[in-house]
């Protein structure tokens, strides 16, 4: 198995032409998040709401209490932009800022219930753009992809970083 990884990474890389952009997973990843996105902040209009603002509630209603770098990691967002989002849902009132019961010198977020009452009026419309992204594709095939989704993400956080270190 070791010897396939060093070959694979001492072969000559194909061209961009030859394997086909359409096939290049991180082309078509970044296509279906696009796609996905745009259709998520058509829905989130009428709940006045950002997609920055949806994964925020989501991770926050799913994952507990969180500090904002654990936010930011899970919502896929930099700090900058974290920070901005969580300052327009704390004026809206759907996130709190507490003091971590075991260490005061941390501040977590939670979702309010005027938060968690709004995540919820919008998840239904969610997972039905979720669930119509399968249309015609075998649970088992889902299951599959997810499963290589999680794989592929984590060889990614293995991979060497600037410096040398891995991100973990």
């Amino acid at each position: 198995m070791a010897d396939d990884v060093h070959d694979r990474r001492m072969s000559p890389a194909p061209t961009l032409e030859s394997l086909g952009l359409q096939d290049f997973a991180p082309f078509l990843v970044n296509r279906i998040s696009a796609t996905y996105n745009s259709q998520v902040q058509e829905m989130l209009h009428s709940h006045d709401l950002t997609t920055p603002k949806m994964r925020t509630l989501a991770v926050l209603a799913t994952q507990g209490p969180l500090t904002v770098n654990e936010l930011a990691y899970l919502a896929v967002f930099e700090q900058s932009t974290m920070s901005r989002t969580l300052d327009a849902l704390e004026k809206q009132g759907f996130v709190q800022r507490e003091q971590r019961a075991t260490d005061m010198r941390v501040r977590e977020l939670r979702i309010t219930e005027a938060g968690r009452s709004v995540f919820e009026s919008f998840w239904p419309a969610l997972y039905r753009l979720y669930d119509d992204m399968f249309e015609g594709v075998a649970p088992a095939d889902r299951e599959r992809l997810i499963d290589t989704l999680h794989r592929v993400l984590a060889n990614l956080n293995r991979t060497p970083q600037k410096g040398g270190e891995t991100q973990d």
